[in-house]
């Protein structure tokens, strides 16, 4: 029979934490999205995919374009292959789209020719921060906050007219999707349904459908239509009251490395809802607000809440058990520590309270 902590070693794998991938692209390609909202740490969540981790993988694929940093599926930040990123849009937008409208309420009536000032200066001059966006829209007499800026860029990328242009020194910037994308893949909605629901349970399974509506903002009625589309190229099982998804296949046997620091935005936790606790199978992590923005998984169980520190010379990770760590549990939390560091290229330290 399976169990809990079974389900969180297999999603392990499906997830390439312990069945890396070769490239940053080909981590986002597989898992469809990957929650990106903090850069410096998400870039860590794709780095620690692949088999050889560095930074120049994912801010060469950013600065080509091959992977774009949009916010897609909700309202928030994620990375996605470019040849998904239209679809993902047009599936998921009439529903994400109504989040931004409520927040952008004060100045609806500006929202047309916002929009296309913005994506007219991006057409004469692509590649812009949002500071630059902001300082031209003030030289043309119009003021918005700094929320509403970030708000309305939103709006726009999920109605596919702009996207992440190449970063510069380091910071996000802004480009016109049609020119990023010059030949965009397209799908049909039930095209596009099959497609998510196949990408998502063979990467992010074994999950349930509650879990995938969750990640994509969809509702539980179109995640149903898609995995009927897909048919047999998923499999499934009953465990705990619930049908979890998957691709076919047995479950894998051991997970390998054992430690993971990740943040909690990682795709690992917040890729789920419904079935999120698998990583906590004895009851251990207090179920409120999480009081730590890192994590420390071992076995893929959640052992431990986790704060990064980064100075010039060495990377520090702050790590709080939730219960008595074993010797071993500690040595695969520094051994993720120093994996981490060797990717900053920084000396890694962990303290451990009490420690």
């Amino acid at each position: 029979m399976i169990s809990d902590r079974d389900l969180a070693r297999w999603r392990l794998h499906s997830q390439r934490l312990a069945a890396p991938a070769a490239t940053a692209e080909d981590v986002v390609r597989t898992l469809a999205a990957v929650q990106a909202e903090n850069a410096s740490q998400s870039a860590w969540a794709v780095a620690t995919r692949t088999a050889s981790p560095r930074q120049g993988d994912l801010a060469d694929a950013l600065a080509e374009g091959r992977i774009l940093r949009i916010h897609v599926l909700r309202s928030t930040w994620h990375y996605v292959h470019a040849d998904d990123a239209l679809w993902l849009q047009e599936l998921t937008a009439p529903r994400v789209m109504p989040i931004f409208e409520q927040q952008l309420r004060p100045i609806a009536n500006r929202l047309g020719m916002l929009g296309d000032a913005v994506e007219t200066m991006l057409a004469d001059s692509p590649d812009r921060t949002r500071g630059d966006i902001a300082d031209a829209l003030a030289e043309r007499g119009e003021q918005v906050t700094g929320q509403q800026l970030m708000l309305l860029l939103g709006r726009l990328e999920v109605q596919g007219r702009i996207c992440s242009g190449a970063p510069r020194d380091g910071e996000h910037t802004y480009a016109r999707f049609a020119d990023r994308v010059p030949a965009p893949r397209r799908l049909d909605r039930d095209e596009a349904l099959a497609e998510l629901a196949l990408r998502y349970f063979t990467s992010h399974g074994p999950a349930t459908d509650r879990d995938l509506a969750y990640w994509a903002t969809l509702t539980v009625t179109d995640v149903r239509r898609g995995i009927a589309a897909a048919g047999d190229r998923l499999a499934s099982f009953e465990h705990d009251g619930r049908t979890f998804r998957h691709a076919p296949g047995e479950a894998p046997a051991s997970a390998a490395p054992a430690g993971h620091l990740l943040q909690v935005l990682d795709e690992m936790y917040r890729g789920y809802q419904d079935s999120r606790w698998v990583v906590d199978a004895d009851g251990v992590v207090p179920r409120a607000r999480e009081t730590a923005i890192g994590m420390a998984l071992v076995d893929g169980q959640l052992v431990a809440g986790m704060k990064r520190t980064v100075t010039a010379k060495a990377v520090a990770f702050a790590v709080h058990p939730h219960r008595p760590l074993s010797p071993r549990e500690v040595r695969a939390i520094q051994d993720a520590a120093d994996r981490y560091g060797e990717f900053l290229g920084l000396e890694a330290k962990v303290r451990l309270d009490g420690s």
